[in-house]
């Protein structure tokens, strides 16, 4: 049975009952962080999204001490495609990088990366990022997270 890393440590402070705000088109937004043997958690999120209805989010994350990165899935009932994370620690900034579908009409796949970072008053806030043709990276999507 493996033992808890610090890192994992540090992923026990997202868990709990949170509420979004800050994100266009989203209403009422409840997320509800929990862990799991205390090497993973998954986050469950539930509202309203721009006109479209009721959605659910999962997100799950972990740390993984061989490949010293944290691993994890993001998925939603308003999307068919599966987000496979892998990313690392920075601070108290958890920089996920993905890949997904162009949301352009060009199609094909993109990089992304979410960052998720807890501020020093117990909140927290998620940084969705799409990499341009470019080679930077544009901001689409923040959203600020406060507990419950």
């Amino acid at each position: 049975m493996p033992e808890p890393t610090a890192e994992h440590r540090w992923l026990e402070r997202f868990v709990g009952t949170w509420t979004m705000t800050g994100h266009d088109g989203v209403g009422s937004w409840v997320e509800t962080i929990r862990s799991i043997g205390g090497l993973w958690v998954i986050a469950e999120g539930e509202g309203e999204m721009g006109g479209c209805g009721r959605h659910t989010t999962v997100m799950t994350i972990g740390f993984d001490p061989a490949k010293g990165r944290f691993l994890g899935t993001f998925l939603g009932s308003m999307m068919t495609h599966l987000w496979i994370y892998e990313g690392v620690l920075d601070g108290d900034r958890l920089v996920l990088d993905t890949v997904g579908p162009d949301m352009s009409s060009s199609g094909g796949l993109k990089r992304f990366q979410d960052i998720i970072e807890l501020m020093p008053d117990g909140s927290r806030r998620l940084t969705s990022l799409i990499e341009t043709d470019d080679g930077t990276w544009k901001t689409f999507m923040e959203a600020a997270y406060s507990r419950a």
